[in-house]
This record gives structure tokens, sequence and C-alpha cells, in this order.
């Protein structure tokens, strides 16, 4: 469990330094590459975690959850959307298969354009990215303006690539689920010339997509490389780049029935099932160059440069509302029929073409001032969006139903123009650790952000410009309790910008910005557990937040369809809720249990209001190298609707994996399965573009898989 043990002061495993290679982490008591790295004096170390202190996490008083590859391997994962089973604050948002992934954090969704990092750089999260180059992926939890400047109050998603590691490797795996869905997945890599200077890692996947469900067929494919160079203790360089590819069909979602929440249908039915449904395409290029110095007095040098590059085709039969096609009213307008028709919308937005840019240059060292030490992180990073659009589909092409069973003509043509969109941002920063006592440290940071954005729709019209500023601080006090227990408080600050949709037809100040809405989040939390890295023990953790927000009548106008409307802040919603969570590990178990009790105060908070995790491992002392594990995942009871007057039922799953690796061998055999009672239950219920969504759980899948070391 991510953030729950203390440990000694970071460079405490100084006697494991002398085998690992500038920038190389320290395995874990697990292996692999989820470990944290460590910083080890006198030698040079790599860009800090995701909480942006080079401090372990479970020394830093900010929420993080580091997904290491060997657990999203054994998982199963191949997509973001596979992990919220391994944090109760994360929960699904819009997570159609096909589709791009949203998380909901401590009951936020996410912001795909803001909220996620490759390696700590910004990068669009409106695209398929593939897992198996990453060495883990990283969740902050809560409000992250000193991370990221804007972003929504939820948190952080970090996809942290994989590396070339301290000696040679290759291994191959294979992965074989129900209904033909096909995966192999090779990583290898080694190190070259005197010393090891040179390292080097390739990965590549390639996927058969044959799910459950109906009319999903389609393939994936990605390749990655990294290289690093070092010069003896003083400078690293490193480089990556990876390549994907995925086209899948997406998976249309069910809804109301007029005002009965339908029993669960079929899971395999795909209202996405027109002959001329075409795949969503989702294609990437995305690289960085880091180049790490340690300069004078141990300060250290940082200068990193990502880019990436997609090109999207979106494309589904989309079933929203009841239209009359002749006066164009519908009844209901964010829901199915009550005799379970629907209106189908043939959508295309072929070409849709997305660049991020970003470069980051920072120093990181400590300072003496008086008698209190200073740990000192400065930096700062500047960044441009672009996203270019064509004219898109979006034409009403009939009645379908939730049998799925209607059979309606295509209407592609492009008629409605897009928007196209320009952003630049200058970022920075500074962070401060402050020794204040033998068992005190305060934790300071301050970001500032300025920003240009302009947008203009495809057909030149609509034309709108908006530039602002923003700062966001954090603070926050740990003291040490105990020799393995922690306590802290801390306050940080979000932000984000809206502009009112360019609509002068509905909005009396069309395309003007709003006012920066400024989250606050305030956490208490403790923590304790082994103060070593074999993770042995009991490891446990309690935190307490609360986040509050500024909200808008944009939704309101928009779902209402309240004409003329002016766009305005409009009052504040607050999460509050209680993470709690234990880790307990002694041969043969390992037991992981969080629990996360969430308040939303608003309407129309469509999360669930309790969430627990769990998950057992037991290690067979008969058979050696065999292992079962079990997980429960349970999920409370959630509103559909902004009014709240419909409801889903709370729901229960249980998923199990059998692994075993004969010892001495260099081959690993699993066995999974998910859902395994066959469980029929609504997963989630987003609210969004005005529309009640209901998605089903996944049928009972089987999934085998062999790992095989070379």
């Amino acid at each position: 469990m991510a953030g729950a043990a203390i440990a000694q002061p970071a460079a405490a495993p100084a006697a494991l330094a002398p085998s690992a290679p500038l920038g190389s982490s320290v395995p874990n008591a697990t292996g692999g590459d989820s470990a944290e790295r460590v910083t080890v004096t006198g030698r040079l170390n790599t860009l800090p975690p995701l909480s942006g202190w080079d401090t372990p996490t479970r020394e830093t008083p900010v929420s993080v959850n580091r997904i290491g590859s060997a657990d999203i391997a054994l998982s199963g994962a191949t997509r973001l959307a596979d992990l919220v089973g391994f944090d109760s604050s994360l929960s699904d948002a819009y997570n159609a298969t096909g589709y791009i992934d949203y998380l909901t954090v401590r009951g936020f969704v996410i912001d795909n354009r803001y909220n996620v990092r490759r390696d700590g750089l910004p990068i669009s999260g409106d695209t398929a990215i593939a897992l198996e180059n990453k060495a883990a992926v990283e969740v902050l939890k809560g409000t992250s303006g000193l991370q990221a400047g804007t972003s929504a109050p939820g948190g952080l998603v970090n996809y942290a690539v994989k590396r070339p590691l301290t000696r040679e490797h290759a291994e191959a795996r294979l992965q074989f689920s129900s209904r033909q869905t096909l995966m192999g997945a090779a990583d290898l890599g080694g190190r070259l010339g005197e010393a090891g200077a040179l390292g080097w890692r390739l990965n590549a996947a390639a996927e058969q997509l044959r799910p459950e469900l109906r009319s999903a067929d389609g393939e994936r494919r990605m390749v990655a490389a990294a290289a690093e160079w070092r010069w003896g203790t003083l400078a690293l360089l490193e480089v990556e780049g990876e390549w994907s590819r995925r086209e899948q069909p997406t998976q249309q979602a069910f809804s109301l029935l007029g005002e009965r929440v339908p029993t669960v249908p079929d899971p395999r039915l795909n209202l996405n099932n027109q002959a001329w449904s075409l795949p969503s395409v989702f294609e990437g290029r995305t690289g960085s160059l880091r180049l790490s110095h340690l300069l004078w007095g141990g300060w250290r040098g940082v200068v990193q440069a990502g880019t990436q590059r997609l090109r999207t085709d979106d494309r589904v039969a989309f079933a929203y509302g009841r239209f009359d096609p002749v006066t164009y009213d519908c009844q209901p307008c964010d829901r199915f029929a009550a005799d379970g028709t629907f209106s189908v919308w043939d959508y295309r937005s072929e070409n849709e073409r997305r660049q991020t840019d970003a470069i980051q240059v920072e120093l990181m060292g400590r300072a003496v001032m008086g008698s209190l030490r200073h740990d000192l992180r400065l930096g700062m990073m500047q960044s441009s969006h672009r996203i270019d659009l064509q004219p898109q589909a979006y034409n009403l092409v009939g009645v379908g139903n939730v049998r799925g069973t209607a059979v309606l003509p295509a209407d592609a043509f492009p008629y409605d123009p897009n928007t196209n969109r320009r952003e630049r941002s200058r970022e920075f920063f500074a962070q401060d650790r402050v020794q204040l006592h033998e068992h005190v440290t305060a934790w300071l940071g301050l970001r500032h952000t300025a920003f240009e954005r302009r947008s203009v729709r495809t057909d030149g019209s609509r034309a709108t410009s908006y530039d602002d500023g923003l700062t966001t601080p954090w603070l926050a006090l740990s003291m040490r309790l105990a020799p393995q227990v922690m306590a802290f408080a801390s306050r940080g600050e979000g932000a984000e910008s809206q502009v009112v949709p360019n609509r002068p037809s509905q909005y009396r100040n069309a395309g003007q910005g709003l006012p920066v809405l400024k989250s606050v989040q305030e956490e208490l939390g403790v923590r304790g557990g082994p103060a070593s890295l074999s993770g042995r023990g009991l490891q446990w953790q309690t935190t307490l937040f609360r986040i509050t927000r500024p909200t808008t009548n944009l939704d309101a106008c928009a779902n209402l369809g309240i004409s003329p409307c002016t766009g305005r802040l409009d009052g504040h919603v607050q999460h509050q809720g209680l993470e709690a969570g234990v880790q307990w590990a002694s041969s043969p178990w390992v037991l992981n249990v969080q629990a996360t009790v969430l308040d939303a105060q608003r309407h129309g908070s469509n999360v669930p209001s309790q969430v627990l995790r769990a998950r057992a491992r037991w290690a067979s002392a008969a058979v050696p190298g065999l292992a079962l594990q079990g997980v429960i995942s349970h999920e409370g009871s959630r509103y559909i609707l902004p009014d709240n007057s419909q409801q889903l039922p709370s729901w229960t799953r249980a998923d199990a994996v059998l692994s075993w690796e004969a010892p001495g061998s260099r081959t690993q055999w699993s066995l999974g399965v998910d859902n395994l009672t066959d469980r029929r239950y609504w997963r989630e219920a987003p609210y969004q573009f005005g529309h009640a969504y209901l998605y089903p759980g996944a049928v009972r899948t089987l999934r085998t898989a062999v790992l095989i070391r070379l």
C-alpha cells in the first residue's frame, strides 16, 4: 500500500548504491520496476516522485499511490481504467471499452487535458495509452496546483516510463483471455561500454482484441525504446520514445428507461452495432529527452523536454435521448424513452490532431540558513497545447432500441464545424523542506502559472482569446510521533479556468473567460509501519480530507436548455472523506485492505459513498512458487441524476489469480478469473454531455498468461 510505511532517511540504504548505475532504481522486496528511487549522498539521482519532493513517498505528507509494473501485469491490466481496483479512492468515469480512459479521484473526475503527466511532463490523456512500457502508474490524490498549476482538484496521474536496468535482461509475456483475445509483449535491454555507461531498453506489444463484449473486436500495437548515457558520477543523458495505435469500436452505454432504472441486460450487448459502425482509432507518438548533471555542493540540475503527437478518429453510433425528427424536441432528452427506444446519431470526428510540447528546467539541492536545513527545488516549465480538428458529423439517423435489433442508415457527412484550440503556459515553482526540529518538518511550495488560450471554429467563426495567471500555494507540517509513526497536516490549492461556451444563441457572454476557480484541500493523516525497505510487518495509514471547489452554472444552463443564460460562478461543491488502509505481510500471507468513505455535498454527485478494496496473497509452503491472490471490490450506492432522484444499488465483485513459478525456473504461469461469481451489476453511472449513462460490469472473464525470462 503506497505511502503506508515510514522508513529511515533516504540516505540509509547507501550500501546498495555501488551496484546501481546512475539513475537506476533500488529494487524492493518484490523486485520489478515498482521501487521508489532513493537519494544517495554524492551520487546523481533523477527526478523526484510525482509529489515533487525528493523524499520517499512514505515520508512525504502527500497521498500518492504507486502501482508497479509487476502488479499491473499480474492483474492483466492493459489500460488505466483497469487500475481502479488498486485504490479505494479511485472509481470509474465514463470508461467505455474502445474509448479513452477517465478516472474519478476523491469524487472528482480528473481533466485529461491538464491532470495527466508522463515522467512529470504534461501530456494529453485523450488517447489510448499503453502500459507495457510503463514502470509504474502513480496517482496523486487531491489538489495538484503545486505539481501541475492548472488542474482539476481530484488528483494527478503520472505514467513512469521503463528505463534501462542495471543488468542485461530479456523476457516475453503471452496472455490469452476469453473469446480469443491474445496479447504478446517483449521487454529486453542491457548495458554497453566501459562500466556499462550506455544502457538500452526495448519494449513491444501487440494484442488481438476479441472481448466478450460484442461488436467490439479490434487490435492494438506498441513499440518503445529507451537509452541512457552516463559520464562517471556527474551527468546522465536519457532519451526515450514510443509509438502506439489502437483500433476498436467504442462501447455504447445504456441509460434510464423513462423514470425507471432498468434491470442489468446482457453485458455482452453493445448498442454500437450498426453495420456501418467503424472503430475508433487512437495513434500516438511520444518521446522525451532528459539531462541530469551534478553541480557544486551536491546540487543538481535537470533539463527535460517532451513531445506528444496524437491522431484520432472518434466514431460511434451514438445513443442520446429520444428526439422527434420533425420538431427536434426531445422527450426525454437526458435518457432513453420508457419503452426502451432512443435516438441514434451517426457521430464521426475524423483526423483529430493533438500536439503537446513541454520543457522544464530545475535545480535541486540543500542549503543551511542559520540553524535550519533547507532542501530546495526551484524550476520553470513552458508548455504548449494545440488541437486541430475537422468538421464533424453528428447526424440523426433513426430510432434504436435496448435489444440492439434496429437497422439504420448511415449519414457521415460532416455538417458541423468543430473548434480548434491553442494554449501556451509558463510556470515557475519553488519548494522547500525545512527541518525545524529532529522530529518536525515544514513543507512549503508555490507555483505561478501564466497562460494564453485561443480558439476558433473550423469555419473561421467565433474566434476567442483568453489570458490569465494564477498562483497556487501549498504547505504542510509533519511530525514523527514514534520511530515508525508520522502525523501530518497540509493545505493546498488547485486552480482551473473556464470559458463560457462560444454559443451566442444561448449565452449572453459567449466566449468570455470566467474568474479563476480556486479549489482548496485540507488534509490530516497518520501513517505507521516498519522502518525498512522490506515492507514486512504491519503498515497502516488513515487520512481525513476536505476539498472545496467553486462551481459555475454552465452545466446547468446546458443540461436544462436555459436560454438566454449568463455564464457565471455559482456557489461551490465540497467533498470530504476518510481514507484508511492497512497492509500486513508475514509469510505466507500478504494482506492489503483499503476503504474510503466520501461525503459529496452537491447534487448530481454520481460517485459511490463508500468503497472497499481488499487484496490477499497466499504463498504455498507445500508447493514452492505457487501463490493464490484474491481481490474484493465493493462500491456503495450512487446517484444517477443531478437532482438525486434515481440511485444505483451497491455492488461487490471478486477476482482471483493463481500463479506458479517453480524454484530455479525462468517461467511464471498464471491463471486469472475476473468477476469470479459472474455477478450482474451496473458498474458506473456517469452523467456527461447532459445525459445519464449506465455501464454494466463485464461478465466473468478467464485469462491465462506465461512470462518467460530468457
